[in-house]
């Protein structure tokens, strides 16, 4: 296996789309409309870095980031997700080198930080962590965390782009 993460082509779409759909199939905590909020972003024009994994010429993942909103006014912090890596290549590694590439890609376009909402015990090893007076409303707090790339803290309450409550 060698896997190559790269920025989304345009052919790479159903593909992109095939591997959200199987990588939630069987996931806990999902209501199964990844697929949905990675079309409406791109649509939106709001998904600002897409990446794929591939594997001898395979998509096997992909992560995707969009702009979020801060109550406070700070700009340039990213939402990251959905995430996404195929079933059968998940716990080889693959969803480590899509996060080490978008928070590269971040650090590329000066951003300011990026949040997520996901299991602590995996995106801690990235960085990421709750925050305190960073919010993202009627979610658990320990679950809800953020990665800043500057000393400086934004502090208010996080609205994901509205692609996020895309269902179909």
């Amino acid at each position: 296996m060698s896997i190559h993460i790269r920025k989304e082509q345009p052919s790479d779409i159903q593909s992109i789309n095939e591997v959200t759909v199987a990588a939630f199939l069987e996931a806990p905590h999902t209501d199964h409309t990844e697929q949905f909020i990675v079309k409406a972003l791109r649509q939106s024009g709001v998904l600002s870095i897409s990446l794929v994994a591939e594997d001898d010429g395979n998509i096997v993942g992909h992560v995707g980031l969009s702009p979020i909103t801060i109550s406070d006014g700070t700009d340039r912090w990213y939402g990251l997700g959905p995430i996404s890596v195929l079933p059968n290549y998940q716990g080889k590694g693959i969803g480590s080198k899509l996060m080490d590439s978008a928070i590269h890609e971040l650090r590329n376009i000066q951003a300011k930080g990026c949040v997520l909402l996901g299991d602590p015990s995996y995106y801690q090893r990235f960085g990421f962590k709750p925050r305190e007076g960073l919010v993202l409303p009627d979610v658990p707090t320990q679950y809800f965390q953020a990665l800043p790339f500057q000393n400086d803290f934004p502090q208010g309450v996080v609205t994901y782009h509205e692609s996020f409550f895309a269902k179909d």
